[in-house]
């Protein structure tokens, strides 16, 4: 990796910390702005909700108006709104101001989010090389997380929950300042692909479809509003003459089938987050920063195998089979996990489920690199933007599912008159046990539906993309990031 692909990585790497650390961070804190702010039991859940529905609605738009309007100018575009959106919210006086603070931050998080990976995919064109960039990008993610949970507790018992909004700003300026390192591109223009209604369709249908998923009141009648949306999303991409999103694209075998796995692998994984650490401090009544700490070692793990094997693992079995390898550890993992004690003790319980939680840094570069492989350099941004929206959707369902599960199984034992800590451990037994049996699901998908890419040469427009960032070549002599190229041929 040279140098300045390293500092632009560096600084794309820094925006997705920020991010995951967002969404982890407000979670310890939710008690106390409860108090402060004066917000209901069900209006506090919107701390949570307004971020996830503006995310996971906004990415797909922002992905192709990166394409459209040039990556590194959305990326700048999302990263400033994130970074006015964190001050509004440290600053908010009410619950009104924080909730809409939220929305306008996952907002910016989805303009900025939505075209990283497609940086990504035209900075390193070489599969070794964009696996260890992938493998940045897993372990920024599990480290965000994990320290998210122990800089919550610490900024909340020290400071004042504001600051957890605060901390945004000075990482957010880093990342503006880094990024002249990011490449320029040109985009398509307006008029290659501006979309209004089908634009309008998708953003409404993705808001309703998830609104539905985090929030019980009107749960159906949402819900069928968003199939209807999205059916005629659908029928308008198939005619519109300048489509927002190419019906080619979700055609890929390789694109539909990596974005279908990855809700079913971030849904397990992301409820185990969220649960394991309910089950730390509902359970074994562990505080938040304890359940940060205890946490530890899974954030570690998985950053020696991002950043140390996977790229090593992928170079000789292939991304298809690191990324099996990697759900068999997630599988094992949470299969241990059915077999927790009411009084559980940390290391021979749950300590061998933070280690083998570290086939997520395999299995997360892999299914980047999938799924990103089988799209044409100009439409990397759509993809990108579809990739993170089908995360969101997988974190939104999988929790919606795997909590509900819990909580059903923990109410029929509290009325058969089972303890309360024996009634929520096999909640969070049968949650778990759900889990495993998504992971499975995955490695059905990847076995038999994705293929891992054969390497091809470098595009022209990848050649000049490397040209331009060693400064061999001026910028008005080299061929477009955007330009037309051919998909990359796959193999079983």
């Amino acid at each position: 990796m040279d140098t300045n692909r390293g500092a632009a990585l560096a600084v794309l790497a820094t925006g997705m910390l920020m991010t995951i650390l967002d969404g982890s961070i407000v979670t310890v804190a939710m008690p106390v702005m409860q108090t402060d702010l004066g917000f209901t039991p069900s209006g506090l859940t919107w701390v949570v909700n307004a971020y996830l529905i503006a995310f996971g609605s906004l990415l797909l738009l922002s992905g192709r108006l990166g394409d459209l309007l040039g990556r590194r100018r959305m990326l700048i575009a999302g990263t400033v709104v994130f970074v006015a959106a964190s001050v509004l919210a440290g600053l908010a006086t009410g619950p009104g101001m924080l909730v809409a603070a939220r929305f306008l931050q996952g907002a910016g998080s989805a303009m900025a989010s939505a075209v990283s990976l497609g940086i990504v995919v035209t900075l390193y064109p070489a599969p070794a090389e964009r696996a260890k960039a992938f493998g940045v990008f897993a372990f920024t993610g599990a480290a965000g997380a994990s320290i998210g949970q122990v800089l919550g507790g610490v900024l909340t018992d020290l400071l004042s929950w504001h600051w957890i909004f605060l901390i945004n700003v000075p990482i957010g300026v880093a990342a503006l300042v880094g990024m002249r390192f990011v490449p320029a591109d040109r985009g398509l223009g307006l008029r290659a692909g501006a979309d209004v209604l089908g634009a309008f369709l998708v953003t409404a249908g993705l808001m309703a479809g998830i609104a539905a998923v985090v929030q019980p009141a009107g749960r159906w009648v949402t819900a069928a509003a968003a199939v209807l949306l999205l059916a005629g999303f659908v029928a308008r991409q198939a005619t519109a003459r300048t489509p927002l999103m190419p019906l080619r694209v979700l055609r890929n075998r390789q694109v539909a089938g990596a974005n279908v796995l990855q809700i079913l692998m971030i849904g397990a994984m992301f409820s185990f987050q969220i649960l394991v650490a309910l089950y730390m401090q509902r359970v074994l009544h562990y505080s938040a920063l304890q359940t940060g700490l205890a946490m530890l070692p899974a954030a570690l793990s998985i950053a020696v195998v991002s950043l140390v094997v996977s790229a090593r693992v992928i170079g000789r079995i292939g991304e298809r089979g690191a990324l099996i390898a990697g759900l068999s550890l997630l599988v094992l993992a949470l299969g241990w996990l059915t077999r927790l004690p009411a009084d559980a003790r940390f290391v021979p319980d749950l300590l061998p489920v933070m280690l083998l939680i570290a086939g997520g840094g395999l299995a997360l570069p892999a299914i980047t690199g999938l799924g990103m492989s089988g799209a044409r350099p100009d439409d990397a941004g759509l993809a990108s933007g579809l990739f993170n929206t089908t995360q969101q959707l997988g974190m939104a369902l999988g929790v919606a599912a795997l909590s509900t599960a819990a909580a059903s199984r923990t109410a029929g034992r509290l009325a058969a008159g089972a303890s309360e800590a024996a009634a929520l451990t096999a909640g969070y037994r049968l949650a778990f046990t759900v889990g495993a049996v998504l992971l499975l699901v995955s490695i059905g998908v990847a076995a038999f539906v994705l293929r891992s890419p054969a390497p091809r040469p470098a595009t022209a427009a990848e050649a000049g993309s490397r040209a331009m960032e060693a400064g061999s070549v001026d910028a008005a002599d080299a061929p477009a990031l955007s330009d037309p190229a051919p998909s990359m041929p796959a193999r079983p």
